[in-house]
């Protein structure tokens, strides 16, 4: 490391308690952050329970702690110090931290929290936490101590050395993406489907995505803010690929032979059939659909079932027991929702009936989409789809 490098300490969750694996998870996390922070020399080290990661002082912290802070598998991070485990030296640190925020403002209330996987070390845990506090008093002496609500912190690990550092940030937790194998997200430009990748990111699945766009029914701009949606979950995702499938051919037969209250159920199975062929070509393993049980007409029980027939691969969905409150609220907090909600409409929106058929039968519905005689159309759509790829980071890749 060199002297100038930038220290960040990386609380593990969910891989700590792997076995034999355990080092596949790792590895496959340690790979995630680096293609994140692309550009810019890194080194990760690990040891039990924690990872260190070392950035060249010429990257931004803001960039570190964005990569950090869009990555499944790791529940906290904090930029650190590392020091000789002496007490001289704990102090200097520790001095050191209170010139920044949020100690800087001398005011508050604090308290100090040492760990010691080194247990060889000479003070005790309550020990270091007095020499902090000490430290903290002699900076500044207006700080008063709250050990059960304090508003900041400072910690101290001693392990190989000491590593010291204030105000930790969440991570996301789950499982490193990759780790779980690949899918094919069916990505609208509604609220539901990025919520729906974030999710199954989350359990370490790396997706691409699918968008029907049914020009000129759907608009320019209705794409655009699925391209947007992809660039919003694409850190989130390690990056993905849009695939833009032109969907009017298919929906205008659909819409011209089918029966009027089974539309949407057409639909459906046409977009599954798609979904599969696209994720034949990339070896995906699985769909995922941001669908919850009863939410719109098509997606009750038999409807669900009906669809899923035409899918040879497992359909996930993640949101089936969310409520629309719920999925609204992680679309805030992944920072979605102010783009799926802008006023542009979907190729299902448009052609949806007025009077849509709830509880199918699916065999004789499914008697009925085989009299559409539908793959000429959708060959031609999966043949014609253009793609677009992101980077780990969320950027456009030309």
């Amino acid at each position: 490391m060199n002297a100038t490098d930038q220290l960040f300490l990386i609380r593990l969750g969910e891989l700590s308690l792997k076995g034999l694996n355990r080092d596949f998870f790792e590895k496959r996390l340690k790979n995630n952050i680096k293609s994140k922070l692309k550009g810019y020399r890194t080194h990760v080290i690990t040891q039990k329970g924690r990872f260190f990661l070392e950035v060249e002082a010429a990257c931004p912290v803001s960039v570190v702690e964005s990569a950090l802070s869009t990555t499944f598998g790791l529940v906290g991070f904090s930029k650190c110090l590392k020091v000789d485990k002496s007490e001289e030296a704990i102090r200097g640190a520790a001095r050191t931290l209170m010139e920044e925020p949020p100690f800087s403002e001398g005011v508050g209330t604090y308290k100090a929290e040492s760990r010691r996987a080194d247990k060889s070390f000479i003070y005790t845990s309550y020990q270091l936490d007095c020499i902090l506090a000490e430290e903290v008093h002699r900076v500044h002496p207006l700080l008063t101590v709250d050990v059960r609500n304090p508003e900041m912190t400072i910690y101290c690990e001693i392990r190989d050395k000491a590593y010291l550092y204030t105000s930790p940030k969440k991570g996301l937790g789950g499982l490193p993406v990759s780790t779980a194998g690949k899918g094919v997200l069916l990505l609208s430009g509604g609220i539901d489907s990025p919520v729906a990748g974030y999710q199954m990111a989350q359990r370490g699945l790396r997706m691409e995505c699918i968008y029907f766009h049914a020009y000129p029914y759907t608009s320019d701009e209705a794409l655009e803010k699925v391209i947007t949606l992809a660039s919003l979950i694409a850190p989130y995702m390690q990056g993905t690929r849009l695939h833009v499938v032109p969907f009017t051919e298919p929906q205008l037969h659909i819409k011209a032979k089918a029966k009027s209250d089974e539309t949407t159920l057409m639909f459906r199975a046409a977009m599954m059939e798609v979904a599969n062929m696209i994720a034949e070509e990339s070896e995906a393993l699985c769909l995922v659909t941001g669908e919850a049980l009863s939410q719109v007409a098509s997606q009750t029980v038999e409807g669900l079932a009906f669809s899923d027939s035409y899918s040879e691969r497992l359909v996930l969905r993640p949101l089936v027991g969310l409520d629309k409150g719920q999925i609204v609220d992680i679309a805030r907090r992944i920072g979605t929702y102010e783009t799926s909600i802008l006023p542009y409409e979907d190729c299902c929106t448009i052609f949806s009936p007025t009077h849509p058929l709830t509880r199918p039968d699916k065999q004789v519905t499914r008697s009925h989409y085989s009299d559409l005689e539908m793959l000429p159309f959708l060959k031609e759509a999966v043949a014609n789809r253009q793609t677009y790829d992101f980077s780990a980071r969320g950027e456009l890749i030309e």
